[in-house]
């Protein structure tokens, strides 16, 4: 049986993790919700995909932005790339596993829209490639990571790397940067 220590440390760890990021990440994820208002400000779009639970991350993200956080308003556009199973299949099974977010990137991104790519290591192979197409189509991109941010943090146009190893950890930051992003979009294009 778990005990009621154990419970508090896994708590006190998970808000560890964010209060180091508010002393470090700031500036970070306030660029990558300009990236994102500029795009909604031109028109454009937000892409974002990721693995498993980075794969929830995406779809909780785009199904803000979408639907709404907090403010009652126009619809924006944002797509996850991980939600289509026969598309993914498809391509898995054609081209190959690394394959199955960067043909949807060719298929849908355009200059100007920004790609969210999510991964806890930043060495997903799919992911990865994904960024490479994204590039490739003018898009802007963006990582949320983890550890030491991998290949993809040096390979994105704005990362933020969450300090920590551990992959819960580093998914309950994800979301919560997620939800701040969503609300400074909200509050740049919607608010009162």
């Amino acid at each position: 049986m778990p005990s009621d220590e154990e419970i508090a440390q896994q708590l006190r760890e998970s808000a560890r993790v964010k209060v180091a990021m508010g002393e470090r990440d700031v500036p970070a994820i306030r660029r990558i919700a300009d990236a994102m208002i500029d795009a909604y400000r031109a028109n454009r779009k937000v892409i974002a995909f990721g693995n498993g639970g980075s794969a929830a991350d995406a779809q909780h993200i785009v199904a803000e932005l979408v639907g709404r956080l907090q403010l009652t308003r126009p619809a924006l556009p944002a797509l996850a790339l991980t939600t289509n199973s026969s598309v993914l299949t498809a391509i898995g099974n054609d081209y190959g596993y690394p394959y199955v977010f960067a043909r949807q990137i060719e298929a849908w991104a355009q200059p100007g829209d920004v790609a969210i790519a999510i991964s806890t290591s930043g060495n997903s192979a799919n992911v990865l490639e994904a960024v490479a197409a994204a590039k490739k189509r003018g898009a802007t991109t963006v990582a949320l990571t983890g550890g030491t941010g991998g290949a993809l943090a040096a390979a994105v146009d704005l990362a933020v790397i969450v300090p920590s190893v551990n992959p819960q950890r580093v998914q309950e930051a994800h979301i919560t940067i997620g939800h701040i992003l969503c609300g400074l979009v909200e509050s740049a294009l919607f608010g009162e």
